[in-house]
């Protein structure tokens, strides 16, 4: 290794130090070499499970293992083409930890390529499944979302990629774990192969679990939670399904002074004859009162926007009259030289140019409003909903969006108050019909980015220095997992984040229709080790 160039000996020890462990086994030179080697969840750590090169065989298509080789140093690695689809490689582990309830899965990949550059990205992917006595194997198996990442510099320098950060498993049962290169999918513009050199597979404990708001019967859903001062409220919406025109639809508010472990009793914010009556934004405004929009559907559609100071008696304060009538509002934020903003978008789902997005603005605390229209005429895929933003300083504004049928959250940000938008799709891919939360913390300025992903039931959190991602929405950092909820497409979801002190609040529904349940997760501020300033998780 003496003989190596310094930037090429310090790309290759992480190679070097995990091929040299076993699977299943880790030493404690290698804990010395690789930070990450042990993981704490709760009060247990376990070391990572490593399989190598010639722990994996061909599982579909025909990719090469090879010695990738510099110097008198030679490391095995599949080589994954970059024009051949459907190249995969494939491994087990056994002998998970009995108490572990999850797996966090990442690779290391590096490439010989001169050519390697952070213009240019690969995708990859994960399949997992497990082998559980008395069910098929298929019944536990999990396709991960695509996950892009730009290459580094310069060729051998080694990438440590999180494809998976939370799979449910059964302890003690065996894993399979599948790793594919996606040169089919738009992301991968890296057109050579890359070597696949160590599989990470990292038990993790149980997370917390959430407070309960509320669990009566009926579909308790779409929650929307917000801080008044050391007060938690939690706002929210019932009915009898997933539907927001019935009639038995109202909303209704709870109080928490401890952090969500407990609640005061339910009380009516809106219950209107003939419509049904849905949460969709909250803020606060300049003097620090919380700020409510309800959607009213009936005959006719409206957003009302409710205020109050207790959290308990909540008042009427505008029904505008809009030109557009948006599908919702979202929530309200302060601009400085603008006054309240909050997004609202419009559509009805269609495959048709038919839907938009803009903003709401007002200089009198919500008293009334003004609409302007950021792009209209939009196809679905290129349609931005549910929208989070925050105001960053300067006249810059960020926000992230939900996408109906693209592969990944967008991102608009605007440098001059909302007078101009820049969108685009960001690399935030393991979402499914994901609302977007974001929270901005005073003492770090980091960006929290909490969204359900639906049909998994995770809660993930992203952190990241806004000033990483505000021009390059592909460098959003890996998601971790937070809490928990029922894996199911419509009965769970719709994260809304709030923060008290150091503290993260973080509501979201979950259950099996006709009934489900309000929850809220207390989680504490990100700290240095929360944030990553890689994208898509490579390291």
């Amino acid at each position: 290794m003496k003989s190596l160039p310094p930037a090429l000996r310090l790309s290759l020890v992480p190679l070097v130090v995990v091929l040299a462990i076993l699977p299943g086994e880790i030493t404690a030179s290698a804990m010395e070499h690789d930070a990450d080697a042990l993981e704490e969840r709760g009060s247990h750590r376990w070391a990572p499970v490593y399989l190598t090169a010639n722990d994996l065989s061909i599982a579909t298509g025909k990719p090469s293992l090879v010695l990738m080789s510099s110097g008198s140093t030679h490391i095995p690695v599949w080589s994954l083409s970059g024009g051949t689809e459907g190249q995969s490689v494939a491994g087990i582990v056994n002998g998970l930890p009995g108490e572990c309830v999850a797996v966090k899965v990442e690779i290391v990949v590096t490439s010989t390529d001169a050519g390697t550059n952070p213009d240019l990205e690969d995708v990859y992917r994960v399949h997992l499944s497990q082998m559980v006595e008395d069910a098929p194997f298929t019944s536990r198996y999990a396709l991960g979302k695509p996950v892009r990442t730009p290459l580094p510099a310069g060729p051998l320098h080694s990438r440590t990629i999180v494809l998976e950060s939370y799979y449910e498993v059964v302890p003690n049962a065996p894993l399979t774990v599948r790793i594919q290169r996606e040169p089919g999918l738009p992301g991968d513009t890296f057109t050579r192969p890359t070597g696949l050199a160590v599989v990470k597979v990292t038990p993790l404990n149980a997370l917390a679990e959430a407070h309960f708001v509320q669990d009566v019967s009926g579909y308790n859903s779409w929650p929307m939670t917000q801080a008044i001062g050391d007060k938690l409220v939690c706002t929210y919406s019932r009915g009898s399904a997933h539907s927001i025109g019935e009639d038995a639809r109202a909303v209704y508010a709870r109080t928490s002074t401890d952090g969500g472990k407990t609640w005061t009793a339910e009380t009516v914010v809106a219950n209107t004859p003939g419509f049904g009556e849905v949460t969709v934004g909250k803020g606060l405004d300049s003097t620090g009162a919380m700020l409510l929009w309800v959607r009213r559907v009936g005959k006719e559609r409206h957003h009302d926007l409710y205020r109050t100071t207790d959290g308990v008696t909540f008042t009427l304060v505008a029904t505008p009259e809009l030109a557009t009538q948006p599908m919702q509002i979202t929530d309200v934020f302060a601009v400085p030289e603008v006054g309240l903003m909050a997004l609202w978008f419009a559509g009805n789902y269609s495959d048709k140019a038919v839907h938009s997005w803009g903003l709401m603005t007002s200089s009198d605390d919500g008293a009334t409003w003004k609409q302007t229209p950021v792009e209209s005429g939009l196809l679905k895929a290129d349609w931005p909903t549910e929208p989070s933003a925050v105001y960053l300083g300067d006249g810059r504004i960020l926000a992230v969006a939900r996408t109906e049928s693209g592969p990944a959250q967008f991102q608009m940000v605007s440098t001059d108050n909302g007078a101009t938008w820049t969108r685009q799709q960001t690399n935030i891919s393991d979402i499914y019909a994901s609302t977007p939360s974001l929270i901005l913390d005073a003492k770090t300025g980091w960006l929290s980015n909490y969204y359900y992903e639906r049909g998994r039931g995770i809660l993930r959190r992203r952190v990241v220095d806004p000033e990483v991602v505000f021009d390059h929405p592909l460098l959003w950092p890996a998601s971790e997992a937070v809490a928990t909820g029922s894996p199911l497409a419509w009965d769970s979801g719709n994260a809304n984040a709030t923060v008290i002190g150091d503290t993260h609040h973080v509501s979201f529904y979950s259950g099996k229709a006709p009934d489900t349940a309000v929850m809220v997760s207390e989680l504490p501020a990100p700290t240095v080790g929360d944030v990553r300033s890689s994208p898509g998780g490579a390291e």
